[in-house]
Formats: C-alpha cells, sequence, structure tokens
C-alpha cells in the first residue's frame, strides 16, 4: 500500500507499506541504478541479500541498499507475515531519473498479479516481462542472467512481445487500485499523519 507516492511525495522518498505472506519474495536479485531503497520491519521477518551478504531482520531493524547495489528479499518464514515499511528516494547525483517511474513499475507488477498474467512466484511471463524490463531498465536491472543474455534475449523478445500487444505501461494498471485506510501503528512508523 503506498503511503506517500507521486501526488504527495514532495522532495521526500516514496512510501510504501508492503505486507509480505508467508514464502513471498521479490522478483529475483536486482538493482536499481539511481534509487537508493531502505526496508524497516514492522511486524514478522524479512530476509534479504545485500551485497552478496544474507540477513534477518526483525521488528525495529532496517538495512538500506544504496543506487547500484545487488539485492534480493523475501519472507522465510512459513507461518507469519511480514510488515514492512520500504522507503524508496532519489539517489545523489540522479537528479535526471524520475522517482514516479519506481512508483509506475510497482503499479504494473500489482496489476498484473491481480489480474493473475503472473506464475506462481509472482513473475510476469517471460514476453510480458520482457517489455517491462525493457521500458523500466532505468528503474530495475537484474543480476541474471548475465547482462550480455539479457541484452541479447530482450533484443528478441521484446519486439516480438510489442508485436503481439504487450505493452509495458497499462494505464488501467498505474492508477490506485483501492483505497485503504493505513493503520495508524504504521502511518506513525512511517512518520506520517492519517490524511
Amino acid at each position: 500500500m503506498i503511503l506517500r507516492g507521486t501526488e504527495d511525495r514532495g522532495q521526500g522518498p516514496g512510501i510504501a507499506h508492503l505486507m509480505a505472506r508467508p514464502g513471498a519474495a521479490v522478483v529475483g536479485e536486482h538493482f536499481h541504478p539511481f534509487i537508493v531503497e531502505k526496508f524497516t520491519v514492522l511486524r514478522g521477518r524479512l530476509d534479504a541479500r545485500i551485497a552478496g551478504r544474507t540477513m534477518s531482520l526483525g521488528p525495529g531493524q532496517s538495512a538500506t541498499v544504496e543506487a547500484g547495489v545487488a539485492h534480493d528479499w523475501w519472507n522465510g518464514s512459513n507461518t507469519d507475515e511480514a510488515h514492512v515499511l520500504v522507503e524508496v528516494g532519489r539517489a545523489k547525483g540522479a537528479e535526471h531519473f524520475d522517482p514516479d517511474r519506481f512508483e509506475l513499475l510497482i503499479g504494473m507488477l500489482f496489476g498484473l498479479a491481480n489480474d493473475g498474467q503472473v506464475d506462481r512466484k509472482g513473475r510476469p511471463f517471460p514476453l510480458q516481462a520482457a517489455v517491462i524490463a525493457r521500458e523500466f531498465a532505468d528503474v530495475i536491472v537484474f543480476t541474471q542472467p548475465p547482462p550480455a543474455i539479457q541484452r541479447l534475449a530482450l533484443a528478441i523478445l521484446a519486439p516480438l512481445a510489442r508485436w503481439l500487444g504487450y505493452r509495458a505501461i497499462i494505464p488501467s494498471y498505474c492508477k490506485p487500485h483501492a483505497h485503504v485506510t493505513p493503520a495508524s501503528d504504521v502511518l506513525a512508523a512511517a512518520g506520517l499523519s492519517a490524511k
């Protein structure tokens, strides 16, 4: 759930409340070329690998990932949800980068998931993933497969996917999906007040 996003971020970071079900994981090890990302666990545990170092974060613990640093995260619990504040902001020296593109990407991924257009691990299917990876290369870069193989695969798959009607940005996915009032403790942890 977006707590502070494109409409009200100002110069501060975007903030989201992430609820990761048991076993949930991000779409694979990656880095953000122009974004600094901070995770703060509110409840449960979040496991992460940042720059090759694996850690487990519990309530009140945070980790910051600088731009260009490879990372991955997952909820290793079989029973408990992890509630995490995720803050994303523009890295120093990246004034040219539009931080709203991160929120646009997240909207796309959640929209695809809500429409059942992802595999059982929550990843977009290959042709959809190709157009998204090409469009959002300034936002996220995956570490696998190796860069040369990614470039070759995207050079073939992205044009094919576009020809078949796949789009990297689907406007209906990029609008708020629903309005939910955040819990007061989540807002307080994010340093925000109820609107």
